[in-house]
């Protein structure tokens, strides 16, 4: 027989996860999330960089946002300092600035210069609408008991869009992008761009049968 085991108790001011109340707030204000806090904040200064023409700044501004991204993540399950609130607010930050960065793209004369070789009006409407559908499916499944966790094709998705956000911001540091920019940079931009519809288009409808088959097992 196996020796036996007593569980430990949770006294009365404890909660479910066995925090003391004074320390639940150290719990939630741990380095993940305060690096999730940064992102938004930096997100914020990125756009007004953006709409300012500062496309330099605004990519080294980018690629910061994106790396507190890969690391907030990192460090809350080698550390086990995953929470609630992180789990709510990482989501929240990521198509912030995803979302945010290509309506702003989007706007600025020079892409819209740059026709189907750049990042495109309806394009956008594609994104935020997969986004949009993709987290209403998980609220609603997930309030059901469901799992609905995150797909790798999702998780290849947001690679790709930071990947053509910030080739998009390349080229845009150019002075002038219709005159400078090499041959390169502006193939580079449209396989970027037209790989991220693709595989948005494609992760979209992995969660959508994702969702269907979840549904018909209730």
């Amino acid at each position: 027989m196996y020796p036996s085991t007593t569980l430990p108790q949770l006294s009365p001011n404890m909660n479910a996860d066995g925090l003391r109340p004074e320390n639940v707030r150290k719990a939630m204000y741990n380095l993940p999330n305060l690096l999730t806090a940064l992102r938004l904040l930096i997100s914020a200064i990125l756009f007004c960089f953006i709409l300012a023409g500062g496309f330099t700044t605004s990519l080294v501004l980018f690629i910061i946002a994106a790396g507190t991204d890969w690391l907030d993540g990192y460090y809350a399950r080698k550390y086990h300092q995953v929470t609630t609130l992180g789990r709510i607010l990482d989501p929240f930050a990521d198509k912030v600035i995803i979302c945010g960065t290509f309506i702003l793209l989007a706007a600025v004369p020079e892409m819209i210069d740059a026709g189907l070789w750049g990042l495109q009006a309806w394009m956008v409407v594609i994104i935020v609408g997969r986004e949009l559908l993709v987290t209403t499916l998980r609220s609603f499944i997930e309030r059901q008991g469901g799992d609905f966790s995150a797909k790798m094709a999702g998780k290849l998705k947001m690679v790709l869009q930071c990947v053509a956000a910030a080739v998009c911001l390349f080229y845009l540091s150019y002075d002038a992008p219709n005159a400078n920019a090499p041959d390169w940079c502006r193939w580079l931009m449209a396989v970027s761009v037209w790989g991220t519809m693709a595989l948005t288009i494609y992760s979209g409808g992995v969660y959508v049968l994702a969702a269907t088959r979840l549904l018909r097992e209730e």
